[in-house]
């Protein structure tokens, strides 16, 4: 084999793609969990990872977000997941963590709720008040037609059922804050919102949760989420082994952004209660649908999960959140980032360390799409944090780099990199057949790399690009392998493929 023709094979082996085209066959089951490797989901007959960066979960309940528009960009940008907050909880235009312009603050007028309208004025957020005994039929055509678009793009789309209220700002827009509906559904304190404390409201709450599933049910492309961050109105503080820093002195040591939190037992125990509306739903219905506990902020060996479970999401998610409980055999989802500033390099890194310790999902919240830019052209400060196409593009770079792998088969790694110098190595891997490696830092850096006997292509990905800048063919008997990458800034990427004799 000449040079030349030796180069296009290398290539077509290192960037073919490990799974088939996509078919136009109406699949019977909903996203789930692979049977073979429940660290990943079988969508419509392929095995894939969730990747996104997306808006800020208002494109339902915001009557002045175009979600065609929205869900054509993230489609165009090859992402296939995002996150909608289901219309029990709103933002303050304009206050709420310092966003400016957020898809989950509607403007006056804008907030389309699952719950109509009264004929009494007084919403604190403009217009009539909410009946909580009637529902609003264009909240849910609205709804159904989003994850219609969301499905013929292949879109997975993540249905948060309630969030936390973190503060009166928050709880004075809230449809079950008694002074915003005509149903006197008193609560004596909004901290016991989301819990079996709340009175009258758990009812109604019950009622919201079972509409919502069976309006989702016909759809194959849904995963529920109980509630976003529910240890931030019920922290419960956890043990040191949890902080980022654990040589602080305390306070600051066991205290949020040090250490992360949990939420209480009268949380768990609604919480508990949501799951199971959701499961006694479903029965007589004929899709079951993943359900999500979100569990906490940063990382933290889980003790225990809810019953029915089956994907645990972080928040700021460290990649030991992945490592630490990789052994559950479920999907370990980066559920939420963007409040690290504007830079597009502190977000790829953390999808890249992320993924490549086992993750399952990663969700950037991308303050570029706003009212009026749903094709993510919003680039101005908006925020706490960041996101561009320039971001979009690049995770679309890592989602093919795992994609061209045969995820089903691929496991997390710590023996094929014996050493790399300056920098942190992450590794998946098929052993004795393919490796997915992942160097965070800048190089170039020195490998030595353990393999078995045998000859394999290997190729360094430009993770900004997805650029392979170089690639090379070796043999080896075994034993200890010394590769060169190139120069590089803020990480690169490693592929290496045995070739099959």
């Amino acid at each position: 084999m000449n040079r030349a023709s030796s180069t296009a094979v290398l290539l077509m082996l290192l960037l073919a793609p490990a799974y088939g085209g996509q078919s136009n066959t109406k699949w019977a089951q909903p996203i789930r969990l692979h049977p073979k490797n429940p660290h990943y989901f079988l969508f419509r007959g392929r095995t894939v990872a969730l990747i996104t960066s997306g808006e800020h979960y208002g494109a339902v309940l915001n009557a002045d977000i175009d979600f065609h528009r929205y869900l054509n960009t993230l489609q165009s940008d090859g992402l296939n997941y995002t996150r909608i907050f289901g219309g029990s909880y709103v933002e303050a235009p304009g206050k709420s963590f310092g966003i400016l312009r957020n898809d989950l603050a509607p403007a006056t007028g804008r907030y389309i709720a699952p719950w109509a309208r009264s004929e009494t004025a007084g919403y604190a957020g403009g217009g009539n008040k909410f009946d909580l005994d009637s529902w609003d039929p264009a909240y849910f055509q609205r709804l159904r037609d989003f994850l219609s678009a969301a499905s013929e793009r292949g879109i997975v789309v993540e249905i948060s059922f309630f969030s936390s209220l973190y503060g009166d700002a928050q709880w004075d827009l809230n449809v079950f804050n008694p002074a915003n509906n005509m149903n006197h559904a008193a609560i004596s304190d909004r901290k016991k919102l989301h819990t079996l404390e709340n009175g009258d409201v758990l009812a109604y709450q019950e009622r919201y949760v079972r509409r919502l599933v069976h309006e989702a049910n016909a759809f194959d492309n849904v995963v529920f989420e109980i509630q976003n961050e529910p240890w931030s109105d019920r922290p419960v503080p956890i043990p040191v082994i949890a902080a980022v820093n654990p040589f602080l002195q305390p306070p600051a040591r066991d205290n949020f952004p040090n250490a992360s939190e949990l939420a209480d037992e009268l949380s768990l125990a609604w919480q508990k209660k949501v799951v199971e509306w959701i499961t006694d739903e479903e029965a007589a219905l004929p899709n079951k649908h993943l359900i999500a506990q979100n569990y906490t902020n940063f990382r933290q060996p889980l003790r225990k999960l809810l019953h029915g479970v089956r994907i645990v999401n972080f928040h700021y998610a460290y990649p030991e959140a992945a490592v630490w409980n990789y052994g559950l055999d479920k999907a370990i989802a980066y559920d939420e980032t963007g409040f690290m500033g504007r830079d597009d390099d502190s977000y790829r890194r953390q999808a890249w360390n992320f993924m490549m310790s086992g993750g399952s999902v990663f969700d950037a919240l991308d303050y570029s799409f706003s009212p009026g830019h749903e094709d993510g052209s919003d680039t101005e400060p908006n925020g706490p944090g960041g996101g561009s196409p320039a971001l979009r593009h690049q995770l679309h770079i890592l989602s093919e780099f795992l994609q061209s792998f045969s995820l089903a088969d691929l496991r997390p790694d710590a023996k094929t990199v014996k050493r790399a110098t300056g920098v942190i190595a992450r590794a998946l891997s098929t052993p004795a057949h393919e490796y997915a490696i992942y160097f965070d830092g800048s190089g170039p850096t020195e490998v030595t790399l353990s393999l078995p006997p045998g000859q394999y292509f290997a190729g360094w990905m430009n993770v900004s690009t997805g650029k392979m800048e170089v690639h090379e063919m070796f043999q080896t008997s075994g034993g200890e392998k010394i590769l060169n990458s190139p120069d590089f800034q803020n990480g690169i990427a490693l592929r290496i493929k045995r070739v099959e004799r």
